[in-house]
């Protein structure tokens, strides 16, 4: 018979993607992973199946919870510029203030390129970020916040490859004065 499991799945998936997140897929070896969760590697695989397992569940659980941020975010504004400023300026101090937590999306799309199931999750979340940004759009114009001369995809194409891209730039280090001029930037495209 079987023992039972003596961990939760839900809090080893969170602390593997917060490591994860910090070190990448290469750079987190199983004795850190099963250290971290407090368990032993025959228990991790009988969870996760492998490392791959338990990375594609934490790259899962982060991609989603990233989409409902970011919906939530957007419909919390007055309108759709203070909403996308609030939450772009937020992404600028997260990334001051702790610049190695990463974004786990990025460092998926970069470092596991290779790997098909990693690919097709970061592309399903590209285009569900884009589906979350165009509806706003679609919302902003109907409220008149927007011309409709300007096309709610496009417009929405462009600010997930801009959010994407200020992860990036964020991972650099570079001040918050280039962030700050990027995202204002950026808004003047709802122009």
């Amino acid at each position: 018979m079987a023992r039972p499991r003596e961990f939760d799945i839900d809090v080893a998936v969170e602390q593997a993607m917060g490591l994860f997140r910090r070190q990448g897929y290469h750079a987190t070896a199983m004795p850190q992973l099963t250290a971290l969760l407090g368990i032993g590697s025959g228990s991790l695989y009988a969870a996760f199946g492998s490392k791959d397992g338990l990375y594609a569940r934490a790259l899962a659980r982060y991609c989603d919870a990233m989409v409902a941020a970011l919906d939530r975010d957007v419909r919390a504004g007055a309108d759709l510029r203070t909403a996308l400023r609030a939450l772009l300026v937020a992404m600028i101090e997260a990334d001051v203030t702790d610049p190695e937590r990463g974004c786990l999306l990025v460092s998926a799309a970069t470092e596991r390129a290779a790997h098909d199931g990693t690919v097709e999750q970061v592309r399903l979340t590209v285009t569900a970020l884009e589906s979350v940004l165009t509806e706003a759009l679609e919302r902003a114009r109907g409220r008149g916040e927007l011309s409709g001369e300007r096309s709610p995809v496009e417009l929405a194409r462009f600010l997930t490859t801009f959010v994407q891209g200020m992860r990036v730039v964020g991972q650099a280090r570079v001040d918050r004065a280039f962030l700050e001029s990027a995202v204002s930037g950026a808004l003047r495209a709802l122009d």
